[in-house]
């Protein structure tokens, strides 16, 4: 995937805390310029490396570094409403190496305005993929300054401190428009790269929006199932009512939930299955003790059920095969006991340490 460099602006910002944050242009290039210059090796494949970056819009975790971002509009109106569109449409437009410069320069000034910006490198560049399109494609990358920088002199200095010094290893990066398979471009996506943490592009870009990710979807959905269950069990103004819509919010928007002791397994099953006919790979992670397990939403009542007995939750999984990995274990050594043999062993254990018959 080689991509053809039109035009390229360099920016250096500087940072001195919270307060002073400012820049300077280096220089911008055209493309014989960028192919006879330094940058075209520094920047060699990583073009095509952040094209070829995978992204999901619907996301597995709340927080992740590459996200499919969508340029907002009033219903009606068309993508070339959206100023943050408009930013980087105008480079792919740009007819010559100075008009480039003048569309880059304004977008590092509203870069500039992102909260918690850090001092780097900035490449602004247009470029095309022409074995797969004609299209013309925006590229911004942030390189952060690298800490305690030394080269290698001579036998008699040693080391010699680099000032500024920057690495391509942990570039954030933009790529408009998005392009899913190589020659297929999205007009209305973009692409983001940067620490999950981060929130440098997604404070730039005020008028992008980005899917929910798959628990925050499972939340969202779980609870619409929970109130409607309420609706449906209790009357408008019951304090029963009441109580259970507290108990919804503080159990829904906590950060480590306990089991509830509401529905029964079969209620259970039924609300899970549309969830999993839409997305049959949801995942189902619970912790017993410091034992974690993990399985797929579909395994609830099937290969994974949740039992209480002596006073203890106990998770029974089932399945054909039983493997290991590769350190050897004594456990692997062992002859299985029936079922009834490990609860009657749980019984004594729970009496014993609990002191209390069951």
């Amino acid at each position: 995937m080689d991509f053809t460099v039109e035009y390229l602006s360099f920016f250096v910002i500087q940072t001195e805390g919270d307060e002073s944050k400012h820049y300077k242009h280096f220089q911008t290039l055209d493309e014989s310029g960028y192919e006879e210059s330094e940058l075209s090796s520094f920047l060699d494949g990583e073009l095509a490396k952040i094209a070829k970056r995978k992204a999901e819009r619907n996301p597995r975790a709340e927080q992740v570094p590459t996200k499919i971002g969508r340029f907002i509009v009033e219903a009606g109106y068309d993508v070339d409403s959206n100023p943050n569109y408009n930013q980087f449409n105008r480079l792919r437009e740009a007819e010559t190496k100075e008009q480039f410069l003048n569309f880059a320069d304004d977008m590092l000034r509203a870069y500039m305005d992102a909260s918690a910006i850090r001092g780097g490198a900035l490449f602004i560049a247009r470029a095309k993929l022409p074995k797969y399109t004609d299209e013309r494609f925006v590229f911004l990358m942030k390189c952060d300054f690298e800490q305690k920088i030394a080269r290698i002199t001579d036998e008699r200095s040693l080391l010699h401190q680099v000032e500024m010094a920057i690495s391509a290893k942990n570039m954030k990066s933009i790529m408009y428009p998005h392009m899913p398979e190589a020659g297929m471009v999205e007009p209305w996506e973009l692409k983001i790269h940067q620490s999950s943490h981060a929130k440098y592009f997604e404070d730039f870009l005020k008028f992008v929006e980005y899917e929910k990710s798959i628990p925050e979807i499972m939340n969202d959905r779980v609870v619409q199932m929970v109130q409607q269950y309420i609706e449906e069990k209790y009357e408008p103004e019951s304090p029963l009512r009441q109580q259970e819509e507290q108990d919804l919010e503080l159990w829904a928007y906590s950060e480590e939930r306990e089991l509830q002791h509401k529905w029964t397994p079969q209620q259970v099953v039924e609300a899970a299955a549309p969830l999993i006919e839409q997305k049959p790979d949801l995942e189902l992670k619970l912790k017993l003790g410091h034992i974690t397990v993990r399985g797929l939403l579909a395994d609830y009542g099937d290969r994974v059920h949740i039992a209480r007995e002596g006073g203890r939750y106990v998770v029974l999984i089932e399945g054909d095969s039983l493997m290991f990995d590769r350190a050897v274990s004594p456990v692997e050594l062992a002859q299985p006991e029936t079922l009834e043999q490990a609860v009657e062993r749980i019984r004594s254990k729970a009496e014993e340490e609990d002191g209390v018959p069951y």
